[in-house]
């Protein structure tokens, strides 16, 4: 008698019904990464090449890939990325070797290390995560999708119109 090769997991939910949201989770927020289309590299896991259509990448084993497009990238703790991607968000607890291009925030963890080229336009670094080689932060304006607020970067005024320090 042949069976199923996964059992389906138990649910004392209706069939369709969505899981129970975690305690001062957003209801939008979990919606929005339960639909998204997620690539798991697990622990011990390698993964050379292209990966495409990746909505949400989460690198827990190695990944390297010469570009990758995604949403959202989390490189667990002892995981780690080599190449170049460009993401909207990025948390780091592991380690990416490459050029990072992050279009919103970009977390490094206590156990993070960036090595290479990055580029962000928010940045957040623990205590003890460490960045080492090129960073850039991104300023002007960008397309950002609608309903998120962003201040104007700051501009100096021109030499002309500074007086000078009198002595």
């Amino acid at each position: 008698m042949a069976r199923a090769p996964f059992p389906p997991a138990p649910s004392p939910a209706a069939p369709g019904a969505q899981p129970p949201a975690r305690p001062g989770a957003p209801q939008a927020a979990r919606k929005d990464n339960t639909e998204r289309r997620t690539l798991v590299v697990g622990r011990g896991i390698s993964v050379q090449g292209t990966i495409q259509d990746a909505e949400r990448l989460v690198v827990e084993g190695t990944v390297e890939s010469s570009m990758i497009h995604a949403a959202e990238l989390l490189v667990a703790q002892g995981g780690m990325f080599r190449g170049e991607i460009e993401v909207e968000d990025a948390d780091l607890a592991g380690t990416i070797d490459g050029t990072l291009t992050v279009r919103g925030s970009l977390t490094i963890r206590a156990t993070g290390r960036l090595i290479g080229k990055a580029k962000c336009r928010r940045l957040q670094v623990e205590d003890g995560g460490q960045v080492t080689g090129q960073l850039e932060m991104i300023t002007g304006a960008s397309p950002l999708p609608s309903g998120l607020d962003t201040a104007p970067a700051p501009v100096a005024a021109p030499p002309e119109l500074i007086e000078p320090e009198t002595p």
